[in-house]
């Protein structure tokens, strides 16, 4: 059984910067890829960013691109969310996912993970 567990949220000013750690334990990691998704009070669960199971593709909403960074360590069975420029419009219970890997899997689409994290809560001020 897969077990994901958050870390690193918090309060931040707008313009400021978070990272983001998600630990991944009970199976291996390198069969999964890794996304982060995030959910504001009354909203739905919408994605933020992928990685493929090797690292070398990433994928990102639009609205994070060129502000947010997503990697792995396969070496620590760890996931990053480097959040820079945080905009007050940033902020939502961040959660970390893990999709087995299999060809054609679309990484954007919450449904292809089968586990989830519990969350983490950030807050952005303005």
């Amino acid at each position: 059984q897969v077990q994901l567990v958050e870390s690193g949220g918090g309060l931040v000013q707008a313009g400021g910067s978070l990272r983001l750690s998600c630990a991944f334990s009970g199976r291996a990691f390198k069969s999964y890829a890794m996304g982060w998704f995030r959910q504001a009070p009354g909203k739905e669960r919408d994605f933020v960013a992928a990685i493929e199971w090797s690292g070398e593709m990433a994928y990102y909403t639009d609205s994070v691109k060129g502000r947010f960074t997503i990697s792995r360590d396969n070496t620590k069975n760890t996931v990053y969310l480097q959040m820079n420029s945080l905009k007050p419009e940033d902020t939502a219970v961040y959660y970390c996912a893990a999709a087995p890997v299999r060809v054609g899997r679309n990484l954007y689409d919450l449904y292809e993970y089968d586990y989830w994290g519990q969350g983490t809560q950030v807050t952005v001020s303005s």
